[in-house]
């Protein structure tokens, strides 16, 4: 660990940090991808059958850089250092799904990012507290834990899954994560030294996103998405502002989460028709119903959301 450098010679090891966490997903990427397991498409998923063959689960890759980047150049806490154990956690069950013959089951990978949730959570209110504030309308509000923690793990849960229904065009995802983690950067600079992780893990989904441009080389799979949105919940969390997620994070939520509400109306309520113009991931909608192209959709996306985030952290002044 870095320490007991003056600020000119901190911020001088933090630059080569960042370099070295983009250097290190890129060079990896480049001359190893091959031994990642490939892609065998998506059947229903427009332009599924594009992706067949490619290599998947790039999250293998750029969250353990990102963790030995954090390790080698950050100030690790105990509480950042039981998010990292988490964060690969959820990194290797998304991989072991990437990875396997058969995909896992939904009711499987939901308990598992609940428990993942559930440890995050409760971490959280043992170091942090309880409170929260709502910036936009100049509120702070102190809850009972057990209230804290039972919607930090809705947090977390969402995030995740939001982020992984993303996941479904070159540089749609990860593009997404990264302009709702600079919009937390931004928000709230130095709480708790998350600052520096964000940069960090934005530096080393750059160097993954530099093989995922249209046309890819590679995908990330659940490995790097479920990872990317249990990541962007614990820096919502860590800001304070954990409800300012919804407006840094509304075009990955709308993409991503219609498709679950979709899902489980029609599943659990029994609603065959509902949605039933609206194909979801809405960005499979906005290409297959509207004639985007992926170019268009991951540009148009990502407009709306700096958009949303430039308001939302606007008002939060």
């Amino acid at each position: 660990m870095i320490r007991n450098f003056t600020a000119g010679s901190q911020n001088v090891v933090h630059c080569i940090g960042v370099l070295f966490a983009f250097a290190l997903v890129y060079l990896v990427l480049r001359n190893y991808r091959s031994i990642l397991p490939r892609d065998k498409g998506r059947e229903f998923a427009v332009n599924g059958a594009l992706s067949a063959g490619k290599p998947r689960g790039a999250g293998l890759i750029f969250v353990p850089s990102f963790i030995l980047a954090a390790l080698m150049f950050d100030r690790v806490s105990p509480e950042k250092l039981i998010y990292m154990v988490l964060l690969a956690v959820e990194m290797a069950t998304g991989y072991l799904d990437d990875s396997s013959a058969t995909p896992w089951g939904e009711l499987k990978k939901g308990l598992l990012d609940f428990a993942v949730a559930a440890a995050a959570s409760i971490t959280y209110v043992i170091f942090n507290g309880s409170t929260i504030t709502m910036p936009i309308f100049n509120l702070e509000v102190s809850m009972h834990p057990v209230i804290y923690v039972i919607l930090a793990v809705i947090l977390i849960w969402t995030s995740i899954n939001v982020t992984n229904c993303t996941d479904g065009v070159d540089g749609l995802s990860g593009t997404l994560t990264i302009i709702t983690l600079f919009s937390f950067f931004i928000l709230d600079q130095g709480v708790e030294g998350m600052d520096y992780q964000i940069v960090l893990f934005i530096a080393s989904l750059l160097g993954y996103q530099w093989f995922n441009a249209k046309p890819s080389l590679l995908l990330m799979g659940d490995a790097g998405s479920r990872a990317m949105g249990f990541f962007i919940a614990i820096v919502a969390m860590k800001s304070g502002h954990p409800f300012m997620f919804i407006p840094l994070a509304l075009i990955m939520i709308l993409d991503g989460g219609l498709g679950l509400v979709k899902v489980s109306f029609i599943r659990y309520l029994k609603l065959k028709n509902f949605m039933a113009n609206v194909k979801t991931p809405l960005h499979d909608n906005v290409r297959k119903l509207r004639g985007w192209s992926d170019t268009q959709t991951v540009f148009r996306f990502a407009i709306m959301q700096i958009v949303i985030s430039i308001m939302a952290l606007y008002l939060a002044q």
